[in-house]
């Protein structure tokens, strides 16, 4: 036990071997939560994944610094990991438990008119939108773009007009 003190250390009063070494063990630990947490909650941007993430950084890095008990710290970040996949699983089985956690899609545009009171409950300008439409679409104005949305991460899609629907 004297051994695992001296080099993780106790406390705030930690060396620079000390705190390398748990930085290290803490780095090992998240990996592991990433990968109980699964592939998406790091790569959908939902609001549910942005809390994880923020609150895995705070939270862990309290145990690097030592500012909080080091395994009272990892447990309470399994806790977030596991909290995570409860909400993740249950948002499979309920569409109404999904739409409170991970919200809906809004349509921001459509045929030519643009939605004015959806466009200001997402906080989207018309300028974001044709912002969008060019750097996404490879479009230059609206007229080619069948509809627009505010996807549930708070991205917008495009969908372009059929060929025929152009012409």
């Amino acid at each position: 036990m004297e051994t695992l003190i001296e080099i993780f250390g106790r406390g705030k009063n930690l060396s620079v071997f000390q705190m390398c070494m748990r930085t290290i063990l803490v780095f090992g630990i998240t990996l592991l939560f990433i990968r109980i947490s699964g592939k998406r909650a790091f790569g959908m941007r939902m609001p549910m994944d942005n809390v994880i993430t923020i609150l895995l950084g705070a939270l862990l890095s309290r145990a690097i610094v030592g500012a909080s008990p080091f395994i009272a710290t990892i447990a309470s970040g399994f806790t977030i990991v596991i909290l995570y996949r409860l909400c993740s699983s249950f948002s499979v089985l309920s569409k109404l438990f999904e739409r409170i956690v991970k919200g809906k899609e809004k349509l921001i545009y459509k045929n030519g008119t643009i939605l004015k009171d959806n466009m200001k409950r997402c906080m989207v300008t018309e300028e974001d939108l044709i912002e969008e439409v060019r750097i996404n679409s490879n479009l230059s104005s609206l007229q080619d773009v069948e509809t627009a949305y505010v996807e549930r991460n708070g991205e917008i899609s495009i969908v372009k007009k059929k060929e025929s629907q152009i012409l």
